[in-house]
Order: C-alpha cells, then sequence, then structure tokens
C-alpha cells in the first residue's frame, strides 16, 4: 500500500510558522505510512529545515503558477490550509484534493475591533489549526510548540560581552507595527525595571532604537565610584544590542540561553513560547483574545485593559490613531525577577 501523503501550506509568517508545528507532529506521529510536506514562502524555509517530521518541502518563490504545477504532480491524498487566502484557495481548486482550511474568525475580529462586541471563541490558535487536521483523526497532543536550532546557529557565551556571560534576560523589542512595540522611554522603562544583564535582539529596522538602549545603560565613560554607587543602589541593567546582528536561528540560541524572555506580540514571542521559556509578554493595540497568545509555557501578559479604544485593529498600524498610545504609555510594569 502506497503512503499516505500530505500536505500543510502556510505562506506566512515567522510565528504564524511556529504555531503549526504541533500539526506537523501530530499529523507524522500519529498517522502509519504518512510522507508529509510543507509550502511556505523561500524567506520562511529556515524555520523548519530541521524539522524531523517534514518529508519535503515545496517554497514559494516568485510563481504561484510554478509551486501549482510543482504540487499537482504530487498527488496528495490530503491538504490541509493552515493560512486560508485567496493564493490557498487558488491551489487548492486546482488540486482537487480533500482538504480543510483553519478558521479565521475574520468575522469575530471585526466585531470585537470595530463594535467591541467580543464573540471571540476561548480557544488558542493553534487548536484551530489542528482542527483542520482532525479529518484525519489527528488529536491533540500535550506537548505544544516546537523549534529546532541547526547546530551552526548555537551562540557560545564566549561570543557575548562579558557582562553577558552568565546569567542574562532576553528583550525582542521589534514587532510588525509601532503600534504593537512599547515607545522608546518606555522600553528604557523596562529595561530599568528588569534590572538584569539583558540582550536585545530583533531585525536590522530595531537597530537603531537598539543602539539608543544600549547607549543609555552604557557605563564605560562612567568614573570607577559612579559605577559603585550604581551597583550600591542596585542598579543591575547591563544592555547589549544584538538587533540586526543576529539570524532567527541565532536570536533562538539566545533565548533558549536566557533565564527570561520579554517580548511583544510578536513571532519570537511564539520561538520563545516553542523554547518553553519564561515569558512576559507586552500587548498593546492587540489583544491577547484574538487566541495568539503564548501555547504550553509559562507566561505573564503585560497590558493595558479597560481601554474603550482597544483592540483597534487586529495587525496593527504605524502610529495610534488616537494620538494618545494609552495602550502601551499606560502598562504597569508590575513584577519581579528573582
Amino acid at each position: 500500500m502506497p503512503k499516505q501523503k500530505v500536505l500543510i501550506i502556510r505562506f506566512s509568517s515567522i510565528g504564524d510558522i511556529v504555531l503549526t508545528t504541533p500539526v506537523v507532529r501530530a499529523i507524522k506521529t500519529q498517522l502509519e505510512d504518512v510522507e508529509l510536506h510543507y509550502c511556505t514562502k523561500k524567506q520562511y524555509h529556515t524555520l523548519l529545515e530541521e524539522n524531523p517530521y517534514i518529508d519535503k518541502f515545496h517554497l514559494l518563490d516568485d510563481s504561484l503558477n510554478q509551486l501549482t504545477d510543482d504540487l499537482m504532480a504530487e498527488e496528495f491524498d490530503y491538504v490541509i490550509d493552515l493560512h486560508n487566502n485567496l493564493r490557498t484557495r487558488l491551489i487548492k481548486s486546482k488540486l482537487r484534493r480533500p482538504s480543510k482550511a483553519f478558521e479565521k474568525l475574520n468575522w469575530e475580529k471585526w466585531l470585537i475591533v470595530n463594535l467591541k462586541v467580543d464573540k471571540l471563541p476561548n480557544i488558542h490558535i493553534v487548536d484551530r489549526y489542528l482542527d483542520a487536521a482532525s479529518p484525519l483523526g489527528i488529536k491533540k497532543d500535550a506537548l505544544g510548540l516546537e523549534y529546532f536550532i541547526p547546530e551552526k546557529d548555537i551562540v557560545e557565551k564566549e561570543w557575548l560581552p562579558e557582562t553577558h556571560r552568565g546569567e542574562f534576560v532576553v528583550f525582542a523589542i521589534g514587532g510588525q507595527r509601532e503600534t504593537k512595540k512599547l515607545p522608546l522611554d518606555r522600553m528604557i522603562e523596562l529595561c530599568d525595571k528588569i534590572n538584569k544583564p539583558i540582550i536585545l535582539i530583533g531585525g536590522k529596522e530595531d537597530a537603531e532604537n537598539g543602539q539608543k538602549l544600549e547607549d543609555f545603560f552604557d557605563r564605560k565613560h562612567e568614573k570607577e565610584d559612579q559605577k559603585e554607587s550604581l551597583l550600591d543602589l542596585g542598579k543591575k541593567a547591563y544592555v547589549y544590542n544584538g538587533c540586526g546582528k543576529f539570524s532567527i536561528n541565532q536570536s533562538a540560541s539566545l533565548m533558549k540561553q536566557a533565564s527570561y524572555v520579554f517580548t511583544h506580540d510578536t513571532g519570537m514571542m511564539h520561538i520563545a513560547a516553542a523554547l518553553r521559556k519564561n515569558i512576559f509578554s507586552i500587548w498593546g493595540n492587540t489583544i491577547p483574545e484574538f487566541g495568539m497568545y503564548p501555547y504550553q509555557t509559562k507566561f505573564t501578559i503585560l497590558e493595558k485593559k479597560g481601554l474603550k479604544c482597544r483592540p483597534c485593529s487586529k495587525i496593527g498600524y504605524e502610529k495610534c490613531p488616537k494620538g494618545h498610545f494609552k495602550c502601551m504609555n499606560e502598562i504597569i510594569f508590575d513584577f519581579w525577577l528573582p
């Protein structure tokens, strides 16, 4: 009897792809003699390249038609659509194979964003992803997300400044939209509150803010007695700007070694969850109730509840539509790290 061939489609982005890993694992471990294929954008292949459960990748680069032709040649038995957009529907219409797509909850999200009417189900997006695989008999397991770091991308502590070779905290300062990120002055306040050696991670677009944070806490130019007085006051925040210096896999390696991870509502939050880190998750214009909070790991939500304007978008904006940005400016950093 030939192997059953199953295709998973999820084109983007970082966090959404990491959130599909329980489906990948469940299919490969719960079905007998299955060949599992995964279709994503070329630039996100590195997120899954070490995943042992995936037998073959199909990567979208420039031509959707070429990708579709390649997929048609495979003659899949079942297609699991974890993106559910126009392109994936076009692909499925040409494949003409049994399929199921996950429920995006667009109507429920529209209601809470625009009318503040909450019809959102209390269910994590991972469980909605798993439901798309339910016709195959797939069941939820208790193993959570997974992220496999290639050996070549493991960051050695000797590569870091001497101040960060012991215990350190990672702060992922990036975000797809400005309204999902703390303003710089609040990032400074948060780093001071963390009060431990901190490594900042993010893309090249975050490097400028990262450098400002590093410069603010820089003690290289202070006199010895000033440094001693800071230590007497319990000031232990040393900031190293790693934004733009590490790949996604290297950033994952740093998070794996960190005592805690602070992160906005971004893909790095989900990688941290896959690594079973203790996460402090910072939410601005979006809300955890959308179903994308850290999955099956210890986490603390930092948010400003009770704002009539929140959520103002399911994705985010480049600036606060109201101009006050209360969702980030009024968050109380109510935590203590031992």
